[in-house]
């Protein structure tokens, strides 16, 4: 565990971005009724483009680390990305064989062109990953949400395909603490006032990409 909590992770747990986030993710899996097969592959199909770039993000990250502590810490969380040595272990092919397996066509799962706003979020991600304090916003902001974004998109999966069995959703309840845990240690730190704001500043930058990837989601999901 965290040996000692810095006030910026207080400031970011309760933002208000980070809970408007939560809360439309809510509204989605709540409205997973309405949703055709077509239209939770949309969702499947946009989602991959992030997923499939974060392992570069958290590359990049690494290489503009300042601290051996940093980069260790980033790095573990990109050994879990990636499988752990094992690459059929990374979390883009458990998603593509777990989505495929649910009845979707790897295609639409591993090949839809993004829509705005994917391509939004995927740019942000890599403007971030040029600047350690950016970066961390990135970071800590996604781990903080990502395991409510994969529960969400879960049970679209489950509603439509009727598969409760889903590994891309398990790995995700394994490891996400550790991710949690493991981004919070970059935060540890003594930053500058100024630090800290650039930090805050990024995860919010972050929290409303994902808001408007996910806005978009539910207009074309749900037209």
């Amino acid at each position: 565990m965290v040996a000692s909590k810095a006030p910026i992770l207080d400031v970011l747990s309760g933002d208000c971005l980070r809970s408007r986030l939560i809360d439309d993710l809510k509204e989605l899996a709540d409205r997973s009724a309405e949703l055709s097969g077509d239209s939770v592959g949309v969702i499947l199909g946009q989602w991959f483009h992030p997923l499939h770039y974060f392992p570069v993000f958290l590359s990049r990250l690494v290489s503009v680390a300042p601290t051996i502590e940093a980069q260790t810490f980033i790095s573990r969380i990109l050994w879990q990305e990636l499988g752990q040595g094992d690459p059929a272990g990374a979390h883009e092919e458990i998603y593509i064989k777990t989505m495929t397996d649910a009845g979707f066509e790897p295609g639409v799962v591993a090949c839809s062109p993004p829509l705005k706003s994917t391509a939004d979020l995927v740019d942000g991600y890599a403007r971030a990953s040029a600047d350690y304090l950016s970066g961390l916003g990135f970071l800590y902001g996604t781990e903080v949400a990502d395991l409510a974004m994969v529960s969400s998109i879960g049970k679209l999966v489950a509603k439509c395909s009727g598969k409760q069995a889903l590994p891309w959703v398990d790995i995700h309840i394994e490891q996400e603490p550790d991710h949690v845990e493991t981004s919070s240690r970059t935060l540890i730190s003594a930053f500058s006032a100024e630090a800290q704001a650039r930090i805050v500043s990024s995860a919010r930058d972050m929290w409303s990409l994902w808001v408007n990837f996910f806005t978009e989601l539910k207009e074309q999901a749900l037209q």
